[in-house]
């Protein structure tokens, strides 16, 4: 051991007293390792990189792993900072962290945008499921007299009425303002006919579910003002990525931007198959003595922000692209499920994203063929 496990400040002079602990080394024989977990190693990070520090970012369940086999009983700090350096030193052939550079923080933000932006639609999702179950308590007849859901007077009707016995109590003058939208759009329902559905309603007047559907309408129109924010911007960034994989229909500038953020550096990976196992859709492998598993699920291990991405748009992207769709059908026609057919689709999509991250090349669907 050339230098004892020490403890510094999470700050500029914590990360200075780091320098100093091994200055004595020559930097060209310094390798660091630290866990991929969480935010807390992020500054740190790019300040060793900024340095030109050589930095490993390890897999936890690998140190978890390792210290297990040792079979060590405690843990704490000093011991952690040991089994990183026999993780770091070990010989085995795929190895258990990768090598990162500066420019991965030219992704961070996008990564952090895209996450947040499935984060608000999981978001929005919830609430927008406790409103209905409120409507269905206090206006049960209210979606049948709308086209279509969550729209301006939908919503503004939601906000300042709440149920069926404040509108049908509601002087009419009142309720035809919430119809004027203001913007040349009018929908086929009149404030006549809604307070007469109202009057009918076998709805009862929950003062307590009233008061949720009013916050719900409000935390809705929040998350979809935040989603359109965050979209705007990633879309500057996808603008400014160019990448080629936004030549494939069916992939969006938030998709595009998703993809391109979680796998990060394309020439990190050596072969499509990898970037299939990050994302956790290779179909699972189990084989027993003389025994061989036919039909098993995908591993579901790795990027799950990744995987989601990709079976989002899978859909769009067999719509629109003659060679995905032939694909999926032959699938089917060879008794494959419709998510089976999907999941065969997306590890297909994988290895033509890898194909043009790698090359640089658009998209040519006649390659498909």
């Amino acid at each position: 051991m050339l230098v004892d496990p020490v403890f510094f400040e999470n700050s500029k002079d914590g990360f200075n007293a780091l320098l100093s602990s091994f200055k004595h080394l020559p930097q060209k024989d310094i390798f660091i390792g630290t866990e991929d977990t969480g935010h807390y190693n992020l500054a740190l990070l790019k300040f060793l990189l900024d340095r030109h520090y050589q930095v490993a970012l390890i897999n936890p369940v690998a140190t978890d792993l390792t210290h297990k086999m040792q079979g060590g009983i405690s843990k704490n700090d000093k011991l952690d900072t040991l089994t990183i350096c026999d993780v770091l030193a070990s010989n085995q052939r795929v190895k258990s962290y990768r090598i990162t550079k500066v420019e991965r923080f030219d992704l961070y933000e996008q990564k952090q945008l895209t996450r947040e932006h499935h984060n608000l639609k999981e978001e929005l999702n919830q609430y927008t499921n406790r409103l209905q179950k409120s409507i269905d308590i206090v206006f049960p007849e209210f979606n049948s007299l709308f086209k279509s859901k969550y729209g301006i007077v939908y919503m503004n009707l939601l906000k300042e009425f709440g149920s069926a016995n404040a509108i049908a109590h509601a002087d009419i003058r009142t309720l035809r303002k919430h119809f004027d939208t203001g913007r040349g759009k009018h929908i086929s329902l009149t404030a006549e006919e809604l307070k007469e559905a109202a009057r009918n309603s076998i709805g009862f007047p929950s003062t307590a579910e009233v008061i949720q559907i009013k916050h719900l309408v409000a935390r809705i129109e929040l998350i979809k003002e935040q989603i359109a924010e965050i979209d705007k911007k990633i879309e500057e960034f996808s603008i400014q990525n160019n990448s080629p994989i936004l030549s494939i229909p069916g992939i969006s500038h938030f998709s595009g931007t998703s993809i391109l953020a979680e796998l990060g550096d394309i020439h990190n990976y050596s072969k499509p198959s990898q970037i299939i196992k990050y994302a956790g859709v290779a179909p699972l492998t189990y084989e027993s003595s003389q025994f061989t598993a036919q039909h098993t699920a995908i591993t579901k291990k790795g990027c799950k922000y990744l995987r989601k991405t990709l079976y989002q748009i899978i859909t769009p992207v067999i719509q629109y692209n003659p060679a995905f769709r032939k694909f999926y059908l032959l699938k089917i026609a060879q008794g494959k499920g419709h998510r089976c057919a999907q999941g065969h689709c997306v590890r297909k999509l994988m290895r033509v994203i890898y194909h043009l991250l790698s090359t640089g090349t658009q998209f040519d669907p006649a390659l498909l063929q």
